[in-house]
């Protein structure tokens, strides 16, 4: 048996509304049991769209044929009008994944916000967004969320010292290849990390694919000698690519591959190394993304790369 761990992103209004409860429903008939990590606050996904302006992003909506991928709706939102608080506008998909025994975890206050301005915030202006986004999830919970995932891997020295004060049981903020500890300025931090390490759908489609043989490519990185740890969008495989995913989960159980939320992962893992974090770029991926050290990684940590 070889054990993925399953983490679902959801960002957006839309994702929280129509692909949550999709998920829900199709997980529940193998079953299953994934991560959710919630946005909480506006949706203003939206605003992304002044990025066309880059070559990559451009090119990268049109390979992905993002309007029909992720909705005129979502391409749009928090444009003209500020975005809805998802969380007070949306707060039962978030209870359904919990009561269907699913991990609950916080993705975000504003998930736009921190994707394009986590470099420029300090330790406190990160530790507000995070607060904000706890604060909210609890309510709706009646509980604290034990576990965070920074959106889009984007994470700073600064946002993984402020992630250190909330206790976390873990967080998923990086790509990589084991569970670590996170180093910053030569000092191991408490929180554990259990990074993504498969590509999503999107850094792989009209590159090394296309949807028709996307499942097959995807199951043959999945390795039982290597941690896997795969994330899937509510907006994405939870409502255009629903078929798509259901397809793959069927395969996937042919192939004797579970999931689980990643919190089992971790539970089953007996060596936690110490690792820094690096900015990174990755095929198929507009901007930066943070990434687990290797051994002989020889790439500059981020607080040297922010002080160039």
């Amino acid at each position: 048996m070889i054990h993925v761990g399953l983490r679902v992103d959801v960002d957006t209004l839309r994702g929280t509304r129509i692909g949550v409860p999709n998920l829900i429903d199709l997980l529940a008939r193998y079953p299953i049991r994934a991560s959710f990590f919630f946005s909480m606050g506006p949706d203003n996904m939206g605003r992304h769209l002044w990025r066309l302006l880059r070559p990559a992003f451009l090119i990268k909506m049109l390979r992905t044929r993002a309007a029909r991928l992720y909705g005129w709706d979502i391409l749009v939102r928090g444009t003209l009008f500020p975005g809805p608080v998802i969380g007070k506008r949306c707060p039962g998909p978030i209870h359904e994944a919990a009561g269907a025994g699913h991990e609950v975890g916080l993705h975000a206050w504003d998930h736009h916000y921190w994707q394009s301005r986590v470099e420029r915030m300090d330790q406190h202006a990160v530790t507000r967004e995070i607060q904000r986004g706890c604060d909210l999830l609890t309510d709706i919970l009646g509980r604290r969320p034990d576990c965070f995932a920074a959106p889009a891997w984007r994470i700073t020295a600064e946002a993984l010292q402020a992630l250190d004060q909330f206790q976390f049981r873990f967080t998923s903020d990086s790509r990589g290849h084991s569970i670590f500890r996170p180093i910053v300025d030569d000092l191991t931090l408490n929180h554990i990390q259990v990074p993504t390490t498969l590509p999503t759908y999107d850094e792989l489609i009209g590159l090394k694919c296309i949807p028709e043989t996307y499942n097959e490519y995807l199951l043959e990185m999945i390795r039982p000698d290597r941690l896997n740890v795969l994330t899937v969008h509510a907006e994405v495989e939870g409502i255009s690519c629903l078929h798509l995913f259901q397809d793959f989960l069927d395969k996937a159980g042919q192939r004797g591959i579970d999931f689980e939320p990643l919190g089992d992962i971790l539970s089953q893992t007996q060596i936690i190394v110490g690792s820094s974090i690096h900015k990174s770029t990755l095929p198929g991926r507009d901007g930066w993304l943070a990434r687990q050290s290797g051994v002989s990684d020889q790439s500059k940590s981020m607080r040297e790369q922010n002080n160039e």
